[in-house]
């Protein structure tokens, strides 16, 4: 084992690997920085160019901008209020709100930190847990999958902000729009048009819930200080706060790695998933979505957690645990390294050599987060009459350039409105996408359970693993209930 770690450090400390993770997490931050533009496209873009450098560098290149990409997305979301990725999109809620109080640089300082803790404790995770965790999830069926996103659902009650009825409410108009399209079955709902026949995307969706309303409160209501920028303030983190957020970025992490593990799940739920759980937790969860650093601890460290886990199922099963891991099966293959038990037989030396590359790239995305955050946060100092103009190009750029569909930036368009409207209502934004992107693999998980026990809802309750998920959606469910019983009655003694 160690002649092989040997080799693998040998063949890892290369020039071109290094030069290749820096260009990787370097181009990954800056494109997951822009509205629109994906890790998925990032990747995918970048793959022709792997067909001819060696497995190992190629392997790394693509991965360098997986986590760069995951990184870059909290910058945007910080500063201006435009997640650039969605997984991004919980980091919104007290990114921008800081950035609001002049403390964009410490929100970026925290998410770049807890982005690095843990994409390290992930990478860690995929060097020792890749074989157990990957059996783990070869034990979560379509019954397992329906219980773990019905406690999901339930982060609503936690995003939910002061009203948890209005809530509720943006989680129902959330799973709503989430069914437009084909069904797992041929059907097709809500398909007034060609275009829905293929559902609405998650960017288009994601980027007009929060980027464009301030770009129409702003035509509409023209405030008198769209002139004044921010104020950069204090940006250094300090080691008494980093030590507040600790817990929450340890938790983060661990939801993000089993989480991603699991393959269909991905960053955005394990972001909330771990927001979720350190609102919780916390001695003051009325301070959550107001411009809290332990928020953005949780979420960066759970969607950048999940990063080396997605990797997990695709070495050890040869499962691709998300989009991207399955472009980087095509990259595997195109290397003659096929991908599941049989590759730490036949390629053992590389994969260690991966898997200490992959290490090392947690170093990378430090540094290029630092200088990259560093250039970015001077977009603060703009003013908001110039800023937003500038973000409504980027944004529709960005959602045109994925798939070149005027379809995608009409509901780009239509969401901005939406958002709007719902900004007007003090209806919350955040429980209405988290809804949306579980809402597909709630349903289908649903159906297909059905399907194979023919209608018996008894195929919910044969696994520990489904009782377990129901026991908490359970208690969480109870817990709230108690929560908003206890606000009412102190709400009523107060009144009277």
């Amino acid at each position: 084992m160690w002649t092989d770690l040997l080799y693998a450090f040998d063949a890892v400390a290369t020039l071109p690997n290094f030069l290749a993770m820096a260009a990787g997490i370097w181009a990954g931050v800056i494109i997951g920085a822009i509205p629109g533009m994906t890790g998925t496209m990032a990747v995918t873009l970048a793959l022709p160019f792997t067909f001819y450098m060696p497995p190992v560098t190629s392997i790394l290149l693509l991965v360098a901008l997986y986590k760069g990409s995951t990184y870059g997305g909290s910058i945007s979301a910080i500063l201006i209020k435009t997640p650039g990725t969605a997984s991004a999109a919980c980091t919104v809620l007290d990114g921008y709100p800081l950035a609001q109080q002049g403390k964009g640089g410490k929100a970026l300082n925290m998410a770049l930190v807890s982005s690095c803790i843990g994409d390290f404790i992930s990478n860690i995770s995929l060097f020792f847990l890749a074989l157990p965790l990957a059996l783990f999830a070869l034990r979560v069926g379509p019954p397992e999958y329906f219980m773990l996103m019905a406690f999901s659902l339930t982060i609503v009650a936690s995003i939910s902000g002061k009203s948890l009825l209005l809530g509720i409410v943006s989680g129902c108009l959330g799973l709503l729009l989430a069914t437009v399209g084909e069904d797992m079955y041929g059907s097709f709902r809500f398909a007034v048009s060609e275009d829905m026949k293929n559902g609405l995307g998650v960017v288009p969706v994601l980027i007009g819930l929060f980027a464009l309303p301030e770009l129409i409160r702003l035509v509409v209501f023209r405030p008198e200080d769209t002139s004044i920028a921010m104020k950069l303030g204090d940006n250094r983190l300090t080691l008494s706060e980093f030590r507040h957020s600790l817990k929450s970025i340890l938790r983060g992490s661990v939801i993000g790695v089993i989480l991603g593990a699991i393959p269909g799940i991905g960053p955005s739920t394990a972001a909330f998933f771990s927001y979720s759980e350190a609102r919780r937790t916390s001695k003051t969860p009325e301070k959550f979505g107001e411009g809290e650093l332990e928020g953005i601890a949780a979420a960066e460290s759970a969607n950048n957690g999940c990063c080396g886990a997605t990797m997990i199922p695709l070495l050890a099963l040869g499962i691709p645990g998300d989009v991207i891991t399955g472009v980087m099966l095509g990259a595997f293959m195109i290397h003659g390294m096929t991908p599941g038990p049989m590759l730490f037989q036949n390629n053992l030396g590389d994969v260690y050599a991966l898997f200490i590359g992959i290490l090392f790239s947690s170093v990378f995305l430090f540094f290029a987060g630092k200088m990259t955050a560093g250039a970015f946060s001077k977009i603060s100092r703009i003013p908001q009459h110039l800023l937003l103009p500038c973000i409504l190009i980027l944004c529709v750029f960005g959602i045109y350039s994925i798939g070149s569909s005027s379809f995608d930036v009409a509901v780009l368009l239509v969401m901005g409105v939406v958002g709007f409207g719902m900004m007007l209502l003090n209806i919350p934004a955040a429980p209405f996408l988290i809804a949306f992107i579980i809402g597909p693999m709630f349903e289908d998980n649903m159906r297909r359970s059905l399907a194979i026990s023919r209608g018996d809802l008894g195929v919910f309750f044969q696994s520990w693993i489904s009782w377990g998920f129901f026991l908490l959606t359970v208690l969480f469910v109870a817990l709230t209930i108690r929560r908003e019983w206890q606000k009412w009655r102190t709400k009523s003694r107060t009144t009277a």
